[in-house]
């Protein structure tokens, strides 16, 4: 695979898009392109779905694997700070689904700081950090039906 994967889907991005996002990611986690890969789960994470498509039953949003990325990593393997990444990118957020896009991000955002408490923020980068009740308030705005559920479940284990 590569970014013609993606790119075929033209300026879609529904639950195919979704698909092949987090199949590239798996993909690029299998030749050890960890960094490469958070991407794509971006990629997917911030696609357009209302959360009745099928493809979510089998394959919920990647949260958990996003979390599971996280943690397993090696050390040795070329990750960047992913807290610093999901700060810029929140924060830099622009439309489409400007606000779902952004608080989705901000979710990843916590479960990097939560698996991987390591990774500072970054300094040049003044923004306020919001807390993980006001990103649960806001993915239940924002977000698709269970998406808050799903998103505290990974909260609660990425802390364990």
């Amino acid at each position: 695979m590569d970014a013609s994967a993606l790119s075929a889907h033209g300026p879609a991005r529904d639950a195919a898009f979704y698909l092949t996002a987090l199949t590239y990611a798996q993909y690029l986690w299998q030749r050890g392109l960890a960094a490469r890969a958070l991407l794509k789960l971006d990629r997917a994470l911030l696609s357009d779905l209302r959360g009745d498509e099928p493809v979510l039953r089998e394959r919920p949003l990647p949260y958990a694997a996003m979390a599971w990325l996280l943690r397993h990593t090696p050390p040795d393997v070329f990750i960047g700070n992913p807290r610093v990444h999901f700060q810029h990118l929140a924060d830099r957020m622009n439309e489409p689904r400007r606000e779902q896009r952004r608080w989705r991000t901000w979710a990843c955002w916590a479960l990097a700081r939560a698996v991987r408490p390591e990774f500072a923020a970054d300094p040049k980068h003044v923004v306020v950090e919001p807390t993980v009740d006001l990103i649960a308030q806001k993915l239940t705005v924002h977000g698709i039906p269970r998406e808050t559920e799903l998103w505290q479940e990974c909260i609660k284990k990425a802390a364990t």
